[in-house]
């Protein structure tokens, strides 16, 4: 998770120092004729809200896990499919969990999607209800909003309760 934070983190400086850039070129008071100035604002504002929902996202994940008592790490006991994007632009990815406890358990799974180099776009949690011992079941993990390019998926969690 400290990966993802520095991510976040460097994401923040860069969408703020363009916007602080963008800003510089600006006259002093608004002009709505002034094209740097809007391009600014509107760089501002974009940056503003790409930050608020990974932030949102982010901790909508951790109260999900936190609200899990005596859950059990089994992220080994996970798989994901192909990430594909599904027919309202988000990206879909199958999670497939295996219980190897003696009786029905319940999995929260944890799904991180990162562009090709491997920067954070996206988390959101899955959970599959009632596998029975012994068995798979699968779920369907999708982005939080519209995610572009190539996209990468990960496991960043996964609890058996």
């Amino acid at each position: 998770m400290a990966r993802h934070r520095r991510t976040w983190a460097a994401l923040t400086a860069a969408a703020a120092a363009t916007a602080l850039a963008l800003t510089g070129c600006a006259d002093e008071e608004s002009n709505p004729q002034n094209p740097v100035g809007s391009a600014a604002s509107a760089a501002e504002s974009a940056a503003s809200r790409a930050g608020e929902a990974v932030e949102s996202a982010t901790a909508e994940v951790q109260q999900r896990f936190d609200d899990i008592t005596g859950g059990v790490d089994v992220k080994k006991d996970v798989t994901l499919g192909k990430p594909t994007t599904d027919r309202d632009g988000r990206a879909a990815v199958e999670v497939t969990v295996r219980n190897t406890a003696g009786s029905a358990k319940s999995f929260a799974v944890q799904v991180t999607y990162n562009d090709q180099g491997g920067n954070f776009l996206d988390t959101v949690v899955v959970t599959v209800n009632d596998v029975p011992a012994g068995e798979t079941r699968s779920g369907t993990a999708r982005s939080n909003r519209d995610l572009s390019g190539n996209v990468k998926t990960e496991v960043s969690r996964a609890l058996r309760y």
